[in-house]
Parts: structure tokens; sequence; C-alpha cells
């Protein structure tokens, strides 16, 4: 079975606006996903990259349009100037992968719940009962958030890690594990889905 590392912050609006369209092309080519949540603030300080709020004017509108763009094609709706955004994503992103841990639930339905939260809902992801809600969403044990902390803390700080060697800059980046091609936004998705069918 072909495995999908999926490399993703929450603080990201190109993250949010892939919908489930990993997950529906997971199921296209009967492969997993390993969800993979991790610290995209401190990634740009390891990379020595400039963090959004530092970037130049004009990328700064440009991220603003595309993002505009890609919420119109999606039919996601965003808001651009989220009242919590950046917040701390470490408590949700610990959340995520207690519930990858847990099994037995919807982990998809968590992330989508959180995001959903953060760029529709302007909500604190950072809250418990924000994030009590996301994990109620997919299923799983709201106290997950409070028993695996612990291991979520380990695992987020392994997940930049293991990003960072296998090359990641950025935010969705998914790689395909027996192959190492490696898909950066979700923009891509549909050449991951190509390379998956054997076609590129």
């Amino acid at each position: 079975m072909k495995q999908i590392d999926y490399y993703f912050s929450l603080l990201s609006g190109f993250a949010y606006l892939a919908g489930d369209r990993l997950e529906k092309i997971a199921v296209k080519h009967d492969a997993t996903i390993n969800y993979k949540p991790y610290d995209i603030m401190a990634m740009f300080e390891a990379l020595g990259a400039q963090k959004p709020a530092d970037r130049p004017e004009g990328r700064k509108v440009y991220r603003t349009q595309e993002l505009t763009r890609l919420s119109k094609k999606t039919g996601l709706p965003l808001k651009l100037n989220a009242q919590f955004w950046p917040t701390n994503a470490a408590p949700a992103s610990y959340a995520i992968i207690a519930a990858v841990n847990a099994g037995g639930g919807d982990v998809a339905a968590v992330i989508t719940s959180l995001n959903h939260a953060m760029w529709a809902d302007d909500k604190n992801i950072a809250d418990d009962a924000v994030i009590t809600e996301a994990l109620k969403a997919g299923g799983f044990d709201p106290q997950l958030s409070m028993t695996g902390m612990l291991q979520g803390a380990e695992t987020y700080a392994r997940n930049l890690e293991e990003g960072l060697a296998a090359g990641i800059f950025g935010s969705p980046f998914y790689i395909v594990k027996d192959s190492d091609e490696r898909f950066w936004g979700q923009n891509s998705l549909e050449d991951l889905d190509l390379h998956l069918a054997g076609k590129i």
C-alpha cells in the first residue's frame, strides 16, 4: 500500500483550502496518509526564511489575492484577517497527533473542524473548547487533548525534524514514501494524483 507523508500546519490557509482533496486521492489509489502537523514558524527560523509578516509587500498582496481566488474556486469560506491568526497551533496539533495514535475515528474530520474554526468562524484553535469540539467531530474522546499531550509534544517536534530532513519548506507538503516524490502546495494535488496513477 502506498503511503503519503502529509506535513502541514494549521496556520496555513493553503492547507485549509486543500479541503478533503488529499483524502479523496488517497481513497482513489488505496493509499494511506500519515498526518504530520508541525511548527511552521520554527520551520521558517530553521531555514532562515521570512515569516509571513516580514515578507515584502508585493508578496503579501499576492498571498491575499491567491487565498481569495482559492476560496472562491473551492467554495470554502475564508476570513483573510482571521482574528486569531497566527495563534499557538501546538495544543490543537497535539490533539491531532493523539487522535492519530488513538485510532478508531476520523482524523481528517478533526483537522477540518480545527481549520474551519480558525479560518471561517474566527475561533481560537488554542482554546480547549475548540479542540474538544474538533475531537468530538472526529468521533474521538475529547480527553485525548489532555492524555496525549506529552506524546503529542514529542511527536510535534519530531515531525518538524523529520520534515526538514525530508526537504519540506512550506505547508501543505506531500511526500510519497516509496518514490520520495515531493509535492508542495494545494495546487500540486493534481500532480500527486497523476503520480499515484503512474502517469507522471
